[in-house]
């Protein structure tokens, strides 16, 4: 079942947005419980990731980690789903 999914989305070539999905229904348990109860909004276009937070402070700490999260997200998709991460 799992190999036939693999390859319907490879075919529809929607592997990607697969992965973006999982990743932003995965944002709580990557990122943690505080952060994800100060995230409002979390979408992706292409490959950049849009991330609407309410707080400015934590919009600073997270600026500053883009690269680390970046490499967190990515390795928890298993590929490179994200190019860029936008904090706002």
């Amino acid at each position: 079942m799992k190999e036939a999914l693999s390859e319907m989305l490879h075919a529809l070539h929607l592997e990607d947005k697969f992965q973006q999905q999982k990743l932003i229904h995965s944002w709580e348990k990557i990122m943690g419980k505080v952060i994800a109860n100060r995230t409002n909004k979390i979408f992706f276009s292409q490959k950049k990731l849009f991330i609407y937070l309410d707080s400015a402070s934590l919009r600073e700490e997270l600026l500053n980690a883009k690269e680390k999260i970046k490499k967190m997200l990515n390795d928890a998709a298993g590929t490179d789903v994200v190019d860029e991460i936008i904090f706002q």
